[in-house]
């Protein structure tokens, strides 16, 4: 063979060529490369690669996807669908990384979603004792565990967690917010204790500079905080229980406030439930205290508190005993969880999913089962965690 064909081969393509063709390929295409030879796993697992490869993710149109968190068939299962086929198809699925029985239970919940990682922990926020950081494409699960909490008073605690990408310093990170109790009159009433866990690092550390720490106040809320526009964010009650938006940017490590619309003094009494990602910005769930009717707002102009707007003055009842909203699809509809107890009850705590257009009223049946703990959130296709594993960090690898 001449050497201007022995040039056009694979093996002797120029490493540009190479990360084009990688680039235009599926992740389990990709995944199958790294095997073909020791220079192309290098090329695929140099982090430049990965993080290239994420930004051409983020750009492709057929990377519109929706997470769902569910139970199917008594397991733990997470779906892919498409967010831009009318019929909401469902593009993929997996089933969760943990195997055996004393795996599956307590179910895992998903503390948030970001770059095509999952961070799940092994029960809710107040119970858990490690935190996972897992990529289903490319079946790479980090494990790592849970500071104890070590008050001297020995009070009470609430824990919330939240997870996300610090673009700053390339890192991922989870945030753990302690709202102390020292008695059950007290809550919000004590500054909370924040622990910061860094991917690039392996390390927990708790933020002590009186510039990145919160102000007085608590946090109840079990869902996990919106991720957004590089910030976490909290529904949090003050000292004087009026709640607000409580934001902790992730790459200067700072807490600020967003004040949320306030109401009139007839008004029947509302309680902001939880804060939601909605396009590039926030929305707020609303409900009436007990139950009821829920109002909806959304940020029109992210960080400006006179920008909030009424998206909705009610969700449908459709018959639910209490509307549960999930989230929001990129459409601007409205999941929510048909959660009518009796029906629940004997389907074991199984809740249908119905898409709801607050624009036209239209309500669409997705014929998905929920939980409990339901998860919806955006979520692209990625290579993250196949370089090698992290400092300090147990690493897992599925054997699927």
């Amino acid at each position: 063979m001449s050497d201007s064909k022995k040039s056009i081969r694979w093996g002797y393509l120029p490493d540009e060529i190479l990360t084009h063709i990688f680039h235009c390929l599926p992740i389990k295409s990709i995944i199958i490369c790294t095997s073909v030879s020791k220079t192309w796993k290098s090329l695929i697992q140099n982090p430049t690669f990965i993080s290239t490869h994420l930004h051409h993710s983020h750009n492709k149109n057929k990377n519109n996807l929706l997470l769902l968190s569910l139970s199917r068939n008594d397991k733990e299962v997470y779906a892919l669908h498409k967010e831009d086929d009318l019929d909401f198809t469902e593009y993929t699925s997996f089933d969760s990384p943990f195997h055996g029985p004393h795996l599956q239970h307590p179910p895992h919940n998903v503390v948030g979603t970001c770059n095509g990682l999952l961070c799940l922990s092994d029960g809710i926020p107040n119970d858990a004792d490690e935190l996972f950081l897992w990529n289903p494409c490319v079946r790479k699960l980090l494990q790592f565990p849970i500071p104890r909490v070590t008050f001297d008073s020995r009070g009470l605690s609430h824990a919330s967690f939240g997870f996300g990408f610090d673009p700053k310093s390339n890192d991922y990170k989870v945030v753990r917010i302690l709202s102390i109790l020292r008695s059950p009159f007290e809550f919000g009433k004590s500054r909370p204790e924040v622990d910061v866990y860094s991917l690039s690092t392996g390390e927990w550390r708790m933020l002590s500079a009186s510039a990145s720490l919160p102000p007085t106040c608590g946090i109840l809320q079990r869902e996990p905080p919106a991720f957004a526009n590089g910030a976490l964010h909290w529904i949090a009650f003050s000292n004087d229980y009026k709640q607000f938006v409580l934001v902790f940017d992730l790459g200067d490590e700072v807490f600020r406030q967003i004040l949320l619309p306030e109401l009139a003094s007839n008004t029947v009494r509302m309680m902001w439930t939880r804060v939601s990602v909605y396009g590039n910005s926030i929305a707020g769930f609303q409900r009436r205290v007990g139950s009821g009717p829920i109002n909806i707002w959304v940020m029109k102009e992210y960080g400006v508190a006179s920008s909030w707007t009424k998206f909705s003055y009610q969700c449908p009842s459709l018959g639910m005993l209490r509307q549960c909203p999930v989230g929001f699809r990129r459409n601007g509809e409205v999941v929510l969880e048909d959660n009518r107890i009796g029906e629940a009850v004997l389907l074991n705590d199984r809740r249908g999913l119905i898409s709801w257009n607050p624009d036209s009223q239209n309500i669409k049946n997705l014929e998905i089962n929920g939980s409990h703990n339901t998860f919806i959130g955006s979520y692209v296709e990625s290579l993250v965690l196949l370089d090698k594993a992290t400092k300090g960090v147990v690493t897992k690898t599925e054997n699927r």
